[in-house]
């Protein structure tokens, strides 16, 4: 199977690439979905976070709390890499299990920390970077989510620099403009990965 990672920083637009690409019938894995199911109420990896973290980081109704796992991971690098390598092998197994599964001519798999983690170098052929300036990353991830601008600088430090990205990339859309030419760009690219792919 032909998988490409998809990355990119924080509000760079990853999750539309992504949605672009399956409504052109590609199957699209997104890693922060998985994290999403693996944290939420009953999810598999709520009894590891409880014995790790406590019961505090735990919400009424058995779901991970965000909010609170957030402030204490930008807060404290030991607790992050901690959550990191209790989430990181079990979205990994879920990963590679979706791509024996699929049927589509190539697999996207969009992963916010594909640099950073290493876990994927395995997995993927090609690597597509979605790319913004960076100031526009900090008023897409404030206009979406309840961050403050400094809350957005402090995760764009956790992930890798944006040139180190653009020098590692196969592939690099720009997305300083509308929805229009994000969607161009991605179709066009869909046709060549469609032949790489055969």
């Amino acid at each position: 199977m032909f998988v490409i990672g998809l990355t990119g920083g924080i509000g760079s637009g990853k999750s539309t690439a992504g949605e672009i690409f399956a409504e052109l019938g590609v199957d699209v894995i997104d890693t922060d979905q998985i994290s999403r199911l693996l944290t939420k109420s009953g999810g598999s990896a709520i009894p590891a976070i409880c014995d790790l973290f406590g019961d505090a980081y735990i919400t009424e109704n058995g779901a991970l709390d965000r909010e609170k796992m957030r402030q204490l991971i930008f807060s404290d690098g030991a607790d992050r890499q901690k959550l990191e390598q209790l989430l990181h092998p079990l979205i990994l197994a879920e990963v590679s299990s979706h791509i024996q599964r699929s049927l589509s001519q190539y697999v996207i798999v969009v992963v916010p920390l594909l640099f950073e983690t290493g876990d994927y170098d395995h997995l993927v052929q090609r690597i597509l970077v979605i790319d913004c300036d960076e100031q526009l990353q900090v008023t897409r991830t404030m206009a979406r989510s309840q961050l403050s601008a400094a809350d957005v600088r402090a995760v764009m430090a956790t992930q890798v620099e944006r040139q180190f990205r653009l020098k590692k990339a196969d592939d690099i859309v720009r997305n300083n403009r509308d929805i229009g030419h994000l969607r161009a760009q991605i179709v066009r690219l869909h046709h060549f990965y469609l032949t790489l792919a055969t």
